[in-house]
């Protein structure tokens, strides 16, 4: 794969890891409640979580790349339209006030359990069927080229929440972080970049 659509993916799926889901809400909550390590080993779960998401996706999309290119065109379509549909609930969600609630409770087991938010939540696993379709190749051999996607997402999801876990640990941004007003301006900013994205693929 060249070093352009692997950019492109990187844009595309950054928006959709900054902004605030239960992922990051478990991390923050661990790193607010404890230290920095606990919230590394949120982290560490959460990306565990995806790497299964990724072994399950990367061998589906092989078996559908080989049984029909057709079923496969057709998944990549209904993926931008998913693309589509999660920029529209971001947008929606940042056009409204509301409370973020947080947890502080520390986990006895952050790795565990940020595994099982990961592992067990479907959104994660719709958006890799929407989003890796979109950047592979019928030439190119499907498992590989899902898992080196896959890397790249974890290994983003992974900088960016060990980065976060050590801001809000140092009380940086105990007081802010998810403040409504930040939320708003994440989700905003992560919508216009999703519709952008939807469209350049759709274009393809």
């Amino acid at each position: 794969m060249d070093t352009h659509t692997l950019s492109l993916f990187a844009i595309t799926v950054l928006p959709l890891i900054c902004a605030p889901g239960p992922d990051m809400l478990f991390i923050v909550s661990q790193a607010m409640s404890g230290s920095t390590l606990a919230g590394w080993r949120a982290t560490s779960g959460v990306c565990a979580g995806y790497i299964v998401h990724s072994l399950l996706v990367a061998f589906g999309l092989a078996a559908v790349v080989a049984a029909s290119p057709l079923i496969f065109e057709s998944l990549r379509w209904a993926g931008v339209a998913y693309l589509g549909y999660l920029a529209f609930q971001l947008l929606r969600s940042a056009s409204k006030p509301q409370a973020t609630r947080l947890a502080r409770e520390r986990a006895a087991n952050p790795f565990g359990r940020g595994f099982l938010t990961a592992a067990l939540n479907p959104k994660g696993m719709m958006i890799y069927f929407a989003i890796l379709p979109q950047f592979m190749r019928h030439d190119q051999p499907a498992a590989e080229q899902a898992l080196l996607l896959s890397a790249i997402f974890i290994g983003l999801c992974a900088l960016v929440y060990t980065t976060l876990s050590i801001i809000v640990a140092a009380g940086r941004g105990k007081a802010g972080v998810l403040d409504d007003r930040r939320r708003r301006c994440i989700e905003g900013v992560s919508g216009g970049v999703l519709i952008a994205a939807a469209a350049k693929l759709a274009s393809n």
